[in-house]
């Protein structure tokens, strides 16, 4: 942890987002397999990577990690179980395109969270930032969009909200270790996999995708955002994880030839531009979050 705590937190946050990003390529990828069982074996990886990252860092004093987490860990841990387990409802309850549009709001979320809850400022640059990374997240699903289920819609604003008050915990109390929390998270969202599944049977294909959904994907993907919350603004984790929303077609593109409407691309490309504007102008402050 000493070593990954010494990168700069929007680094950090960076490769959260690229991590997170393979995740619909590596859902489209099952075969046969029920969301639930998705999560289910997802979780079970999850939970793996956590503690091998815990026995790691923390040696014989893991159980004492979960105690100085406290309160905030634990409700923390249970937030985002219920962030995992609503994206699962969301993805069987409406289009895919209205749920991941749903949780790039986010970033809306960080910025309000970190303003009214944390007093952080919120520039006129990154302001600006957010509504164009915003406008071109709308310009990449906007043709997509549709009324979909009520239920799978609001299910599907639990995961920014949820991620949101994750993000919240973590800057409102920095000198706590919240990665102890992600086991509560894996924990919980393993058992409601497990009583949602008619059967945890999977073929083996599925069983070693559910790993890379897990163990890298999910696991390293929260293991760096968690870390790199802490120095960072709550408002440009959210432009920063927005990165996470044009990644995703790019896998999909170069991996399985899935070609991205124009209208991603020109999205995408606001995206972007909107996330290097807080690159640079970091580099030009030369703060250090």
């Amino acid at each position: 942890m000493n070593i990954i705590s010494k990168i700069p937190g929007p680094i950090l946050i960076f490769l959260g987002a690229f991590s997170l990003s393979f995740g619909g390529i590596i859902v489209k990828s099952f075969e046969g397999s029920t969301l639930w069982q998705i999560l289910f074996w997802r979780s079970v990886f999850f939970i793996l990577v956590i503690t091998i990252f815990l026995i790691i860092t923390y040696k014989k004093k893991v159980f004492s990690a979960f105690y100085k987490s406290g309160i905030p860990g634990l409700v923390g841990g249970i937030v985002l179980a219920f962030g995992f387990c609503s994206y699962v409802f969301a993805m069987y309850n409406t289009t895919v395109a209205n749920t991941n549009f749903i949780i790039q709001t986010q970033t809306l979320f960080l910025a309000i969270f970190g303003y009214f809850f944390l007093k952080e400022k919120v520039s006129l640059l990154t302001l600006t930032s957010i509504i164009l990374a915003v406008s071109g997240i709308i310009l990449m699903v906007g043709n997509s969009l549709s009324v979909g289920q009520m239920s799978g819609n609001i299910a599907a604003f639990f995961m920014p909200i949820s991620f949101a008050t994750l993000i919240l915990i973590v800057r409102k109390f920095p000198d706590v270790d919240m990665v102890p929390l992600q086991l509560i998270a894996g924990i919980i969202a393993l058992l409601i996999g497990f009583l949602m599944s008619k059967t945890i049977i999977i073929s083996h294909k599925d069983v070693f995708l559910g790993f890379l959904a897990g163990f890298f994907q999910l696991g390293f993907g929260f293991i760096f955002i968690t870390i790199g919350a802490k120095s960072t603004p709550s408002a440009l984790v959210g432009i920063i994880m927005l990165s996470e929303a044009v990644l995703g077609p790019f896998w999909a593109w170069l991996i399985i030839d899935e070609s991205p409407h124009i209208s991603v691309l020109i999205g995408g490309t606001v995206v972007i531009f909107a996330v290097l504007i807080q690159f640079l102008n970091l580099l030009k402050t030369n703060r250090e979050y």
